[in-house]
């Protein structure tokens, strides 16, 4: 006798429709983390294929084309206003295109996993500026965050052994560090902004505002288009351009709906961690003492920051 299989379970064999709207959002956002972890050993890869202003720009125009048809084909393409436009410019200039090009140039001298370690110490720079320009208050927690990430960073670069005469290799971390405090000024921004717009509205825009000005510096600076066209090149295109960008920024953004923005802040810490260990893996980089105490330092002081700004 044949087995009878019914509709339902045609339709839905893992019986995700019986799941509820914060475990699909905690399982997209868990996929998520992992895509943009795995970003860095793919970006250190693609640094083999092409030149680091080109591949910022590849990144940007694949990605945004593909927000851009997604967001055409489901009928919600926002065309924005004048009060969106400074929102545009900051986070694709500064955030988009300078943090990108940043680390990407920084990479043909720095692991990518302790790239990924000290470009996520945005948040840890947001607070002194705030205190600096907007005269905020911090808590007992957030000095505690500050303190513990700076540290942090001291233990990564471990003074007493690094090698100060490499002055690529320490122009290289330090333009790491410039990457994460332009981050932190397009936070304070979003802080700040009048937009009514939401971030998934604005993204194609910014990731626009992002590749026209690369094109341009692109070829200024690098000469023609330097990517090899091989195989393994469009790979990593698509999987930085159409994955790790257009589609986790939506799952992020979706994710973020469904589920508490402490949550998401906290999760989103699993980035440079699964950075570092995807890199480890893949590259065979080195996991040293102090870039493991580094790391917990720093994921430790991002913690308490969050913890403490939920109040």
């Amino acid at each position: 006798m044949s087995k009878i299989i019914t509709p339902h379970a045609t339709k839905d064999p893992w019986n995700i429709s019986l799941l509820s709207p914060q475990t699909k959002a905690l399982c997209v956002l868990f996929v998520a983390i992992i895509i943009w972890g795995g970003n860095w050993p793919v970006m250190k890869a693609g640094l083999n294929h092409i030149t680091p202003f080109w591949f910022s720009m590849m990144r940007f125009a694949l990605g945004g084309a593909a927000l851009f048809a997604f967001q055409f084909m489901t009928k919600s393409l926002y065309i924005p206003t004048k009060k969106d436009l400074p929102l545009i410019l900051s986070i694709g200039l500064i955030q988009m295109m300078a943090f990108t090009v940043l680390g990407s140039i920084a990479m043909t001298q720095v692991d990518a996993g302790r790239s990924a370690i000290l470009a996520y110490t945005t948040t840890l720079w947001v607070l002194p500026l705030s205190v600096a320009f907007f005269r905020e208050t911090l808590v007992a927690k957030q000095w505690l965050g500050v303190i513990l990430g700076l540290a942090g960073v001291i233990t990564l670069f471990n003074p007493f052994s690094f090698d100060w005469s490499n002055s690529s290799l320490l122009m290289a971390n330090g333009l790491l560090l410039i990457a994460a405090f332009c981050w932190s000024l397009c936070i304070i921004h979003l802080r700040h902004s009048k937009s009514s717009a939401t971030a998934y509205q604005l993204a194609p825009w910014q990731m626009l505002t992002a590749t026209v000005p690369l094109i341009f510096l692109a070829y200024w600076i690098e000469g023609p288009f330097t990517g090899d066209g091989s195989a393994d090149f469009w790979a990593i295109c698509l999987y930085l351009g159409p994955l790790a960008t257009a589609f986790c920024f939506c799952a992020v953004n979706g994710a973020s709906r469904k589920l508490s923005g402490t949550f998401v802040s906290t999760s989103m810490l699993g980035v440079p961690v699964t950075g570092l260990l995807l890199s480890n893996f893949f590259l065979n980089e080195a996991l040293t003492v102090p870039l493991i105490a580094g790391t917990l330092l720093i994921c430790s002081g991002i913690f308490f920051v969050i913890i403490s700004a939920k109040k």
